[in-house]
């Protein structure tokens, strides 16, 4: 999938012609260089936004869902007066950031090493 196509996907117009200020930020992320990828996910599980393909974006809402109800649950079993701000997994091939809301979780899908030379 071209960029721009890619691109487009998280875009949703308002019917005044402009972004909304969610949009905004989401293009401002996707537009850094080595990012794969970003999904907005609804407190449902249901990813709400993404420049992905449909089945890796069900992938990573599903399995990214779980590992944050489990990592919340450690950090409040630690210090019940804390909770989860945000969560990172560094692999050989990526880096997942995930900023977990109220009503919504962004995660965003990066190269590990976006310079290094493709094999």
């Amino acid at each position: 999938m071209d960029r721009r196509r890619q691109q487009n996907l998280l875009v949703q117009v308002g019917k005044d012609g402009k972004l909304n200020q969610v949009d905004e930020i989401l293009m401002r992320i996707q537009k850094t260089k080595g990012i794969v990828g970003v999904i907005v996910v609804s407190d449902e599980g249901i990813p709400v936004r993404t420049n992905m393909d449909n089945a890796t974006t069900v992938q990573y809402a599903s399995q990214i869902q779980q590992l944050i109800t489990q990592s919340r649950s450690v950090v409040r079993d630690l210090d019940p007066t804390n909770d989860l701000s945000f969560l990172r997994i560094r692999s050989k091939k990526h880096e997942i950031m995930v900023s977990p809301e109220n009503d919504h979780l962004v995660i965003v899908v990066q190269e590990t090493n976006p310079d290094a030379p493709k094999k």
